[in-house]
């Protein structure tokens, strides 16, 4: 065979194996879509019932506990939330619906259900670090963000996958940009960063002591950090089921004073 001819297909299987290789990689890959989808589903049962405790502390250091159940609905789309300690906010009671763009709120001593007005959902609830929205957004990450894919990076040890949420005008997000981090062995998101106006990291969201609950990836532990103001809030989550189904009339104002 002539030299030139060997020489010419050595090059070309040469050339075709790295393309074919470089495909397979670029195929392994997912796509912004693709791990914004992943990352909902878990992060959204369809329906969940839990018992948790929240400790607040404030910018001095002062430490405050409440325990609540909390309820939701259809992949987050109806939450309520019921305060059974301490004595001075048992029975206090919230509920979001239509992913926290409907808020109603009820106070045992008034004896009174009263509806917020559109604006309250980005408001702290209890004096915490999560608002309305956040604990109620549901879903809707994938309606009011443009998402990007920055490709690999390291948290914890583990290998994530660094995804860019940015907010939709149109849409009127909670966040200018969020950066997500999502674990790539099963998509659960580790970590999130919330993005002001200004670009700067106005509080971060911490996923911890991540759990197979009923099959579901659960983080027991959510902390909240307020780069701002130099406050945080720790969800602990004390007991939880995604097979439980709300009973009929469940999400509703007159629940609220159950």
């Amino acid at each position: 065979m002539n030299i030139k001819v060997r020489l010419r297909k050595t090059f070309f299987t040469a050339s075709t194996a790295l393309l074919m290789l470089t495909g397979w990689l670029h195929a392994q890959i997912p796509t912004a879509e693709e791990i914004l989808e992943k990352a909902t589903e878990l992060m959204n049962v369809t329906n969940s019932k839990s018992v948790m405790s929240q400790t607040i502390q404030t910018s001095s250091g002062q430490l405050r506990t409440f325990e609540m159940e909390s309820f939701s609905a259809n992949k987050g789309e109806n939450t309520l939330i019921r305060y059974t300690a301490p004595v001075s906010v048992r029975g206090q009671a919230f509920l979001m619906l239509n992913n926290a763009n409907d808020i109603w709120t009820y106070f045992p001593r008034t004896g009174r259900v009263r509806k917020l007005a559109s604006h309250a959902k980005k408001q702290n609830v209890q004096g915490s670090d999560f608002t309305y929205e956040d604990m109620g957004s549901g879903d809707t990450w994938r309606e009011d963000y443009q998402s990007t894919n920055l490709g690999e990076a390291e948290l914890l040890d583990e290998p994530c996958w660094k995804l860019q949420l940015d907010g939709i005008a149109e849409q009127e997000p909670a966040y200018h940009r969020m950066i997500v981090w999502v674990r790539q062995k099963d998509y659960y998101p580790l970590q999130i960063d919330y993005y002001d106006d200004g670009m700067e990291v106005l509080k971060s969201l911490y996923l911890e002591d991540v759990r197979d609950i009923e099959g579901t990836p659960t983080a027991m532990l959510m902390t909240m950090c307020n780069h701002e103001d130099g406050t945080e809030t720790r969800m602990e989550t004390l007991a939880i089921t995604y097979s439980w189904e709300p009973p009929k009339a469940f999400f509703t104002e007159r629940n609220l004073k159950k």
